[in-house]
């Protein structure tokens, strides 16, 4: 097993809010990872510590410690440049953002805020992720129509899309079905289990029933602490932990 993130020990408080506690584990290359749990888990804020965006987080005192390695590498260590960190490592969150533009604008806006010109190099970027945001067939007659005129559901897989016209190495998604129906939620599930096959994904689902379907690794957070990760098969039918198990039945959360 090829190892792309390592979390080591990891601490996360805010305002003396402690929203994680001690959490170590692997997030293994060109697999599905789910992080699971009830509200106020700590999900969300792992997630977006892989990529640093906790960074960003103002008017309130936050503290990390401990290490999160990617490829071997501490992305926390003096000289990071966190700008390439967060192109490797892309996000998409549960409410669609869709910009003031036109569906291919959308697509190449990160790209061409990189310095990417060419015409034919922005054209590719936008098949392939279209294509690999299972959007390209309902949109590719209408690249230059406003993006705000597509569906929800459709304006989640752009959101998708333009996350991966940045070629990333590794894909977070938080809660990106919790709005959509179940037709669009099936597209999204469909197109993460094509998509780990060239990149690792870390997903917050919208329920334990998406986690189960769509994991391959399954990770449980109650109240900021790891209580359980394993192959999604044996945390969701054979548990170790009796509070995995009384979550995934449905005894409480």
């Amino acid at each position: 097993m090829v190892v792309k993130f390592s979390i080591k020990e990891l601490s996360f408080r805010y305002n003396g809010h402690v929203a994680l506690r001690d959490v170590t584990f692997d997030i293994p290359a060109n697999q599905i990872v789910v992080i699971f749990g009830p509200s106020h888990a700590g999900k969300s804020t792992l997630l977006r510590c892989l990529n640093r965006l906790n960074d960003l987080i103002e008017n309130e005192q936050t503290e990390m410690t401990g290490q999160i390695l990617l490829d071997g590498r501490d992305i926390y260590a003096p000289g990071v440049d966190v700008t390439e960190l967060r192109r490797r490592v892309g996000m998409v969150f549960a409410l669609p953002i869709a910009l003031p533009l036109t569906i291919h604008e959308n697509v190449t806006y990160g790209p061409r805020m990189m310095g990417v010109r060419r015409q034919a190099r922005l054209d590719e970027l936008v098949e392939r992720s279209l294509v690999q945001a299972a959007l390209w067939d309902e949109v590719k007659d209408r690249l230059h129509e406003p993006a705000m005129r597509l569906s929800g559901g459709q304006q989640q897989r752009l959101c998708l899309a333009r996350t991966l016209a940045l070629e990333p190495e590794v894909i977070l998604l938080d809660n990106p079905t919790s709005g959509l129906d179940p037709l669009s939620t099936a597209k999204v599930e469909i197109s993460l289990q094509e998509l780990k096959a060239t990149y690792s994904v870390v997903l917050v689902p919208h329920s334990v029933q998406q986690a189960a379907r769509v994991a391959d690794l399954a990770v449980f957070l109650l109240d900021g602490e790891l209580v359980e990760v394993g192959p999604a098969e044996q945390v969701f039918t054979r548990p170790r932990q009796s509070r995995t198990e009384d979550y995934v039945t449905g005894r409480f959360g």
